[in-house]
């Protein structure tokens, strides 16, 4: 056992107690390391000074130690968002980028979208192992205002990255998914409720016209496709509705959904928010439901944003999103290009001028990852402040999202939009875990690749 660790549990302080609402099972959890065990209520205290949980775990801890800090401050990027047009033919109340981009912004011209892709592609050869292709996710505003050149750069660098696109669905029509499914390019659609009035809420045209009906229509068109989603933004209009929406993306046989909660990065996403309470108590009723329905039909309804939480519990350096850890994935697993060939660590930030860190086809990736743009972003780290530096689940919700964080709170070293409901979340997960149910609500075949490496009963 190492120093620093026999210090700690001589001390009593190796462990914290988590009270995870289930009747039988407490949590003790190391958050330096982001270990945890599941005990009985009854005796945790005595449990968290066990002899042989404190041998099994002092002999692995720095291991673990190792491995969560490489997954929060080695990687190295492996994917790109793609912004090639500042505009979108809706108005979102909650959109994280300003109205003036949106309604009257530029496009990318196609020439520059593949000389950036050019540039793209030669900066991931120098960084990912030979191979392996990065990601490259069109991204909004509405990618598809630009389509002809998202096209020509899909099909000038189809053996160079893997696409992907997210689109508000409107714009969807038969040429365009015939172009992207003959591709296997991935498709995220967005709707925000089970019937018009509720999507309209907050989805909506410039001119107010409703989006609903079109973006139902490219559901039904991709049923049976091999890489789709689709995204629900949990607001106050559509809190109440979570449970219906999910039985009709059941039903549509979505294969994955998101029900996400706002980044309140801007005010007009503030006033929509859901109180923390509320949200969790929709999002685990929404939940419940999901696992009824594949209960009773033998078809998962993938809800990505959970299982990804619940992974990075199982199995931190498996989960695939990179929002629910500290630093985040912006600047360090992924970066952002705007419209106006800027660089930023997210799409999150394309409305926050000061974390611009240069043109990508004048400075280029490296500098812009070693920028004072990025810095504040790749740094964030909930060790370091409170309330984050006390939390017994700090690295299993990263105190999301960075951009909010400083917008909304007034700086990095402030947590996010929903610090109640992210615990709650984990609670909910951990129950789920001591119940055998946890993979229930994951891809068939998660731990494909995965190693247990510490198991004490």
């Amino acid at each position: 056992m190492s120093l620093a660790i026999a210090e700690r549990a001589a001390s009593g302080t190796l462990f914290q107690t988590l009270d995870i609402g289930h009747p039988v099972y407490a949590a003790l959890t190391d958050p330096q390391t982001a270990f945890w065990a599941l005990v009985d209520k009854s005796c945790a205290a005595e449990a968290a000074r066990d002899p042989a949980l404190l041998a099994s775990y002092g002999a692995k801890a720095g291991a673990f130690a190792d491995e969560l800090h490489a997954l929060r401050f080695g990687l190295k990027p492996s994917g790109v968002y793609l912004n090639p047009t500042e505009r979108c033919n809706l108005n979102c109340t909650y959109c994280y980028l300003p109205d003036q981009q949106r309604s009257g912004g530029s496009h990318m011209s196609a020439e520059t979208l593949l000389a950036s892709l050019a540039s793209l592609r030669d900066y991931f050869r120098s960084v990912m192992p030979e191979g392996r292709k990065p990601r490259a996710i069109f991204h909004g505003a509405e990618p598809l205002m630009n389509a002809p050149a998202v096209f020509a750069a899909i099909d000038a660098f189809a053996d160079d990255f893997v696409f992907g696109l997210q689109t508000n669905g409107t714009l969807l029509d038969d040429a365009a998914l015939d172009f992207l499914t003959s591709r296997n390019v991935s498709i995220g659609l967005s709707l925000d409720g089970p019937v018009a009035e509720i999507t309209d809420a907050t989805r909506q045209t410039w001119g107010g016209k409703s989006v609903h009906g079109k973006v139902l229509r490219a559901i039904e068109k991709l049923r049976g496709y091999g890489s789709w989603s689709v995204i629900t933004t949990c607001t106050t209009e559509n809190l109440p509705y979570l449970t219906r929406m999910v039985e009709l993306f059941h039903a549509a046989e979505v294969p994955t959904c998101m029900l996400n909660t706002l980044r309140c990065t801007l005010p007009g996403a503030r006033g929509v928010k859901p109180a923390d309470e509320a949200m969790a108590e929709a999002f685990f009723a929404a939940l419940d439901r999901t696992h009824a329905l594949y209960q009773a039909t033998g078809r998962k309804l993938m809800v990505a944003n959970f299982a990804n939480i619940l992974i990075g519990i199982l199995a931190p350096t498996a989960r695939r999103l990179m929002c629910d850890i500290s630093p985040c994935g912006g600047g360090r697993a992924f970066f952002a290009l705007a419209a106006d060939g800027s660089l930023y660590p997210c799409s999150e930030f394309i409305g926050l001028p000061r974390f611009n860190g240069g043109k990508l086809l004048e400075e280029g990736v490296a500098v812009a990852l070693a920028s004072e743009a990025f810095r504040p972003v790749i740094e964030r780290d909930v060790d370091r402040f409170s309330p984050c530096g006390d939390c017994a689940i700090r690295h299993f919700c990263g105190s999301p999202c960075p951009a909010e964080a400083f917008e909304m709170n007034g700086g990095m070293d402030k947590i996010g939009a929903f610090c109640a409901f992210y615990k709650e979340q984990v609670n909910y997960a951990l129950r789920l875990i001591a119940d055998g149910k946890a993979d229930d609500y994951l891809w068939d075949g998660w731990d494909e690749g995965t190693e247990t490496v510490f198991a004490l009963a």
